[in-house]
């Protein structure tokens, strides 16, 4: 039985240090490695300060053993820090060495690394589709999706009487801005098209025709038939026994996060071109005008609540609520429309639970006067258009990353720059520059002066451009900084154009 510490207290009588012999294992076989030991009877012991005590247990004497320090074999596996020298004042950091990391080439290397482009031969009136993203966010919070789809109706079912359908391949193009996290965006990337279709699918078996109104129609439900399957999914996982923990969080992520998104279906068959907008992504066609100019086509509007009509939708849904719409926000978020973002759908006993029994997100209340949710709806705009085949024209549809920095118009007038273009325009020498100078005149967002052309894919052009085009140190000192510090610079940029019939950047001047 051990004894009190008191007692053991009162009985300790001296202290002396002996030596005792290491017990060594007996080896299991003769393979067993004896490298690197020694058979020197002083790598074999250790030195033990042993209180003497009257009548303690075993154990206790084990306790009182536990300072013991072993003097083994000197050639462990431990590794060695190098202090090395400390650099002199202002060379602290140099050893990162940006300068030769982001030179003109990586900048290129790094604007491009996720870029892609893809000919298109077997859909009417599509003759080429470039791609790019850049990252801010780590991980990046944009997905994107692009291919060819079904076509949803059969031939013949079109209301114009044109034909087509049947086989033939539909093009799709996405792009998906997350916020708060990532995982909504990714739930959109793989399931929106498949929500959207299966409406496309159903409307044509009611109707028996593909007219616009169709069309839009179905878009509009898909969309909102995801947004109400990832809150469905999210309430029965929270309610759910027999799901662990870890699945739980998993699926209810979905809903914590939030996302835009932007789609096009283009059907060869009529030439028109759908775009579903929920948030404030953006899509502009481009289409040539005889003196060789560029028409600038809104095909979607950014839904904010510096959005006049979003903001009198926002208030006749909720009458008599003061201050839902503050300073171009919408009880804080600057979109008025997205997919995910529980707190702005629950209700606040929902919330509550989610908070309490999930770790969900915190309540907009007492900071906002939450009463009558949801008050952003993931309901997309649609909108079609036909694309002439007669006029060159093209589609440019981007997360506001980078429309943050160039204006709709800018956006068409560089592609259109692009494509014309007789030769690769270099970086040009502004001298030193710090971001301060973005307080003395020098305008933070894309200008004329900066614009440069020097890429192959149209969608990295834009990229290029949107942070700062010919002036690399401008360029290069954004791209330097990495999360979280880069958000104060940059958002994460998503870009996808698309080249139709009489547009063909194949035959475009190198």
């Amino acid at each position: 039985m051990m004894l009190p510490l008191r007692i053991i207290r009162s009985r300790l009588l001296r202290t002396k240090e002996i030596t005792l012999p290491l017990l060594r294992p007996q080896a299991r076989s003769s393979s067993y490695s004896t490298k690197g030991s020694s058979s020197s009877p002083s790598s074999l012991r250790r030195i033990v300060t042993i209180i003497g005590v009257a009548g303690v247990s075993t154990p206790c004497l084990w306790w009182l053993m536990s300072g013991t320090q072993v003097q083994g074999d000197s050639n462990d596996n431990v590794p060695s820090l190098d202090e090395g020298t400390p650099p002199e004042q202002g060379q602290l950091g140099t050893e990162y060495d940006l300068t030769s990391r982001l030179s003109k080439e990586q900048v290129t290397k790094l604007i491009s690394q996720d870029a892609y482009s893809f000919l298109v031969k077997n859909v009417a009136g599509v003759n080429r589709y470039d791609g790019a993203q850049v990252a801010s966010n780590s991980p990046c919070e944009d997905r994107y999706a692009h291919g060819k789809v079904p076509s949803p109706f059969p031939l013949g079912n079109y209301d114009d009487g044109g034909g087509g359908g049947g086989d033939q391949q539909w093009m799709a193009w996405a792009v998906f801005d997350g916020h708060s996290g990532w995982q909504t965006a990714d739930l959109l990337e793989r399931q929106l098209l498949p929500f959207v279709r299966r409406r496309l699918e159903q409307a044509q078996l009611d109707s028996g025709i593909g007219s616009d109104e169709v069309v839009q129609e179905a878009v509009k439900q898909g969309f909102t038939d995801l947004d109400a399957s990832i809150f469905g999914t999210a309430l029965d996982t929270a309610q759910s026994s027999r799901v662990p923990l870890q699945e739980k969080v998993e699926r209810l992520l979905p809903a914590y996060a939030g996302s835009c998104a932007l789609l096009s279906l283009y059907d060869p068959a009529t030439r028109n071109l759908h775009v579903a907008c929920t948030g404030d992504s953006r899509a502009v066609l481009a289409q040539q005008l005889p003196d060789g100019s560029w028409e600038t086509i809104p095909l979607s509007i950014d839904q904010t609540g510096s959005n006049d009509e979003e903001t009198a939708r926002i208030c006749k849904e909720h009458p008599g609520e003061k201050d839902i719409v503050k300073d171009g926000r919408v009880l804080g978020m600057m979109v008025s429309r997205a997919f995910g973002d529980g707190q702005w759908k629950w209700p606040l006993e929902v919330q509550r639970d989610m908070k309490r029994r999930f770790h969900g997100p915190g309540l907009l209340p007492p900071r906002y006067d939450v009463r009558t949710p949801p008050y952003l709806p993931a309901e997309p705009v649609v909108t079609s258009t036909r694309i002439d085949p007669s006029r060159p024209s093209f589609l440019i549809m981007a997360t506001d990353g980078l429309w943050d920095m160039l204006s709709s118009q800018q956006a068409v007038d560089l592609v259109g720059k692009w494509l014309v273009s007789s030769r690769k325009e270099l970086d040009h020498t502004h001298g030193q520059f710090d971001f301060g100078h973005f307080r003395n005149g020098v305008n933070w967002e894309s200008i004329e002066e900066r614009a440069t052309v020097q890429d192959e894919n149209a969608a990295v052009h834009l990229v290029r451009n949107s942070l700062g085009g010919n002036h690399h140190e401008l360029v290069s000192g954004k791209l330097a900084f990495t999360p979280p510090h880069s958000r104060r610079l940059r958002d994460d940029i998503t870009v996808q154009v698309v080249f139709f019939d009489g547009t063909d950047p194949e035959k475009r001047s190198s």
